[in-house]
């Protein structure tokens, strides 16, 4: 742990990188700037997803830069602390980390996609922005971090 009780290194994993793991991070990197690497992955890799960018683009985070990728994508997997967000990704963290001294923490998230199709664009876009709220007060509560966007 670094000032603050900050890990060095985070890596949030659900299941397509394409929804809560990219929020997760984002809003992170958001709060706590260069004090900790952040880093996002899935289990497999999903497609780049709208409602996210246009949830997180209302907190002033620009995510139209973010390509899903996998695990097994990740060059280094040397992690402080591994935060999953799905049953799958903590699976997958607990099989990959079983040899590693890394703390991994399962925080089960809503996946907000499956409300695509479920309702008005508006109705989709509020779950979007609810995942994205509990992120946000659980990443302020877990790391004592304050400012940033409020919910």
């Amino acid at each position: 742990m670094r000032e603050g009780g900050l890990p060095g290194s985070v890596l949030f994993a659900c299941t397509m990188n394409a929804v809560r793991s990219p929020m997760a991070a984002a809003i992170l990197r958001h709060l706590a700037g260069r004090k900790v690497y952040v880093e996002s992955a899935g289990v497999r890799a999903g497609e780049v997803d709208g409602f996210v960018l246009a949830a997180m683009d209302e907190f002033g985070i620009d995510l139209s830069g973010h390509r899903p990728h996998t695990l097994a994508d990740l060059n280094d997997t040397t992690f402080d602390l591994i935060i999953t967000l799905s049953p799958e990704a903590h699976h997958q963290a607990l099989e990959l980390t079983r040899t590693m001294a890394v703390d991994v923490e399962y925080w089960p998230t809503f996946d907000a996609s499956l409300m695509v199709g479920q309702g008005s664009r508006e109705q989709i876009l509020e779950s979007y922005r609810a995942v994205r709220d509990r992120l946000l007060k659980r990443i302020k509560e877990r790391f004592n971090l304050s400012g940033g966007p409020t919910v």
